[in-house]
């Protein structure tokens, strides 16, 4: 007899997903009409299910709040972002990136510097500070932060993100010691990890609290990552908001123009220099984006 139930995918490899019900997890494959209407289905989605002989199938996914590519995640609450500044060393620009793309969608970002007891990272601290997001010091060799960041995400289903080599697999087993995530090794060579984390999975923390933790990347794959138009790209910028308006001209872009109060406020150290060099640099990409490519 064929059953039909609700619930959440918690994992996604290869074409099955498990999705999490209130009877316990099972083990699907999409529905062909999905790809056939272009739908694809994410680690988070809600989705409707039927069960017929302990097979299941996904037969619909149900309205989401929010979709990202990469991470390739869905209806979040937060998004953390992890960064080092020591091997691996995060370039800004990734964060920047990541930030202004779920600014786009109206998620919250909190910024994780970790591997704080090897650098404490007092410039990318400083930065994002300055930028308006909650950022924690952290370490899950020594403990630093830990506690702080399970209370940030307390009750929330919330991604990690972030370079390959940074840390998020090791903060999860902080988080929780029985996960027992695989984590690895960083080439002090080349200062970037390897891939231990190769799919997308969601990891019930208790208390109502999930976290995905997410494939690394490097600096290449911000290529693959979702866009914005341009013309919204300066409301993903939240520390650009007190200024916005009040530019000489009504549709400033903020690269040239005369007149331009984002372009001062950097100048006058309102804002911080590479928020806004992440800003050109995505422009430029967002001026190359035709509408027909993203519908």
């Amino acid at each position: 007899m064929m059953k039909t139930q609700t619930g959440r995918i918690v994992r996604s490899l290869s074409g099955f997903y498990e999705v999490q019900t209130d009877c316990g997890s099972v083990t699907c494959r999409g529905r062909g009409n999905l790809r056939h209407q272009g739908e694809s289905p994410l680690c988070g989605d809600r989705v409707l299910i039927t069960r017929e002989q302990g097979k299941g199938m996904i037969e619909k996914i149900l309205p989401r709040r929010n979709r990202f590519i990469r991470p390739a995640v869905a209806n979040m609450d937060a998004l953390v972002v992890f960064a080092s500044n020591v091997n691996p060393v995060t370039e800004p620009f990734l964060i920047d990136r990541v930030a202004a793309i779920a600014g786009d969608q109206g998620v919250p970002v909190h910024i994780c510097v970790n591997k704080c007891d090897l650098d404490p990272a007092a410039d990318l601290v400083k930065i994002y500070r300055n930028a308006g997001f909650p950022v924690i010091q952290a370490s899950a060799v020594t403990g630093e932060g830990v506690e702080e960041l399970r209370q940030l995400i307390a009750g929330k289903f919330t991604a990690f993100t972030g370079n390959t080599g940074v840390g998020k697999s090791s903060m999860l087993n902080a988080l929780n010691p029985e996960l027992c995530l695989a984590t690895g090794e960083v080439s002090e060579k080349l200062g970037r990890g390897r891939h231990t984390t190769r799919h997308v999975e969601l990891y019930a923390l208790g208390g109502d609290t999930y976290v995905a933790d997410t494939p690394g990347f490097a600096s290449f794959d911000t290529e693959q990552m979702d866009v914005i138009l341009k013309e919204n790209l300066q409301y993903a910028f939240p520390d650009f908001a007190e200024h916005l308006g009040k530019c000489q001209f009504h549709d400033c872009s903020h690269r040239a123009e005369p007149g331009c109060a984002v372009r001062q406020a950097v100048e006058d150290g309102a804002l911080e220099r590479t928020r806004y060099d992440s800003y050109l640099r995505l422009y430029e990409k967002s001026s190359q984006i035709k509408l027909w490519e993203i519908k």
